[in-house]
């Protein structure tokens, strides 16, 4: 081994292997559309914001695959487009949302492209973005949150640990 193996180009340290002398607490798949609910006043925001204070004070590590940074970023700006918020708005949502994603460890696993292609065949999507987040879940045997109701309705057959942020509502 050349000591390159399992290099992550996004965060250049080496990928822990799955250990048992590693203690995680817990870690949770966070997606792009449950970014948002943080930072743009929509429906949901609340309970988005509590799951993360949830999440922080059990000490759970949010993860994400590299595209959550860009997929959020243009959801906010996309936002603007749609006359949804302002741009002034926008430009405190694209501030917030790069404090909260502080939290997020970026993560490429080297069977991850790979797998994200075949649970998007298995879907029937398009395009790949939401297999990543399934995938990434799936190899860490995790759980995957996600405000994305056509992404939660697709996953959910193939992959039981999806939870949309409405299970999180309070009752």
């Amino acid at each position: 081994m050349n000591g390159k193996e399992n290099v992550c180009p996004i965060l250049p340290r080496q990928f822990a292997k799955c250990e048992r002398s590693v203690r995680v607490v817990s870690q949770v798949v966070v997606d792009a559309s449950l970014a948002v609910k943080l930072v743009l006043i929509e429906e949901d925001t609340e309970t988005a914001r509590r799951l993360w204070l949830d999440w922080t004070s059990s000490q759970t590590q949010r993860v994400a695959p590299a595209l959550f940074v860009f997929e959020s970023i243009s959801a906010i700006r996309w936002n603007i487009i749609r006359k949804l918020t302002s741009v002034a708005a926008a430009d405190v949502a694209f501030q917030e949302f790069l404090e909260y994603a502080q939290d997020v460890q970026l993560l490429m696993p080297p069977t991850l492209h790979q797998r994200a292609w075949e649970i998007a065949k298995q879907l029937g999507q398009g395009q790949v973005y939401d297999s990543y987040y399934v995938a990434l879940a799936e190899i860490l045997d995790c759980e995957l949150w996600t405000a994305d109701d056509k992404l939660y309705r697709a996953a959910l057959g193939v992959y039981p640990k999806v939870k949309h942020i409405r299970h999180a509502r309070r009752k």
